[in-house]
């Protein structure tokens, strides 16, 4: 039996490609699934328990599957022994291998990371361009200020669990569809902590943590756009036990603004001129993000001209430099003309 061809792998392969082979061939062949193959799982597990051990990989390699036969690799799946599967090992390539197995129970419970948390801030126009800091409110689970996220109350006398001697596990044989499997479970005295305590916090019920309105200052920095997203680490929910805390997402909304438009750096606007500015040229205060400047209109310029200003427009978020201002020119049509004016205008055609 070729345990690098079950797995399709080469004989140079690592550690980390051999369990990745094994986990999508565990996942593809397993018996419950409708697409699953018994035999061929129990194949892919024997070559695994051969080839992810270096020991018995060196001793693969020089005699070959010979002396892993009768259950030896731990692959045959009558009844396995201590030395069979390591379920630590598979708790690490099925992340706990519930989807798998069904849910065995796995090693000592780590303590859950914080939560991640996401909400929308909404921003004006010019807070997008000019950056802002803002206050965010927010409820959220933080770490318990009573007992600094231990769970025990402060004073109660704190003892390593009798039950798993500290280790917040304990070992037991099961019953499955592939035979008896050592498994270790989460201790059920001290819930995978190791430790018991005499009484439990009574601000946050033992848990460690609690939910509290709070605020945070945000610094929005300059040029960000609607729909972007920034987060800070760390500025979730408080994980338990100790466990890091989870992420703050702000999904940034721009409100409109009635003088100007964004496309990515650039602001464009609009400038409204007579009929005499267009065909005699004129000075103008053109508004721009930054406070209004002056714009030579060329005589001539047609409706629909654009003018760029250069470096007038949005900081870029991640690099250096403005975008640029385009100003589109709005010829206004004369209207409610009187007869000397229409006269003067006809003169003028000619």
């Amino acid at each position: 039996m070729d345990y690098y061809k079950i797995l399709d792998v080469d004989k140079g392969a690592s550690q980390d490609e051999i369990k990745k082979a094994f986990r999508k061939k565990a996942h593809q062949y397993h018996p419950d699934k409708e697409s699953g193959d018994e035999t061929k799982f129990k194949e892919a597990n024997e070559a695994y328990q051969v080839l992810g051990d270096e020991q018995k990989r060196a001793q693969y390699d020089q005699f070959g599957s010979a002396g892993f036969q009768n259950g030896q690799a731990g692959g045959g799946f009558g009844g396995f022994s201590s030395g069979g599967i390591n379920m630590d090992d598979l708790g690490d390539i099925f992340g706990g291998f519930g989807d798998i197995f069904g849910g065995f129970g796995g090693g000592s419970r780590r303590p859950s990371r914080g939560r991640d948390i996401q909400t929308i801030l909404v921003i004006t126009f010019e807070e997008a361009v000019h950056g802002v800091e803002k206050e965010v409110g927010l409820r959220r689970q933080v770490k318990c200020d009573r007992c600094d996220g231990e769970g025990a109350e402060p004073g109660a006398k704190v003892e390593t669990c009798s039950t798993c001697r500290g280790t917040g596990k304990v070992t037991g044989v099961q019953r499955t569809i592939l035979g008896n499997m050592q498994v270790q479970s989460v201790c059920p005295d001290c819930q995978g902590e190791g430790k018991t305590f005499s009484a439990k916090c009574t601000k946050c019920s033992g848990t460690g943590v609690m939910h509290e309105n709070s605020k945070i200052k945000v610094k929005i920095p300059a040029g960000i756009d609607d729909g972007e997203t920034i987060r800070l680490g760390g500025q979730g929910e408080a994980g338990q036990k100790g466990a890091p805390s989870g992420d703050l997402y702000l999904k940034i909304s721009v409100r409109g603004n009635s003088k100007f438009e964004r496309y990515g750096y650039d602001i464009h606007s609009k400038a409204f001129i007579s009929f005499t500015q267009a065909a005699l040229g004129d000075k103008i205060d053109v508004e721009t993000i930054n406070g209004p400047i002056k714009l030579k209109i060329p005589a001539g310029t047609q409706s629909g001209t654009n003018f760029k200003l250069r470096g007038k427009g949005v900081q870029r978020l991640r690099g250096t430099g403005k975008g640029d201002h385009i100003v589109k020119i709005q010829v206004q049509t004369p209207t409610n003309l009187n007869k000397k004016q229409k006269e003067l205008l006809k003169e003028l055609e000619k």
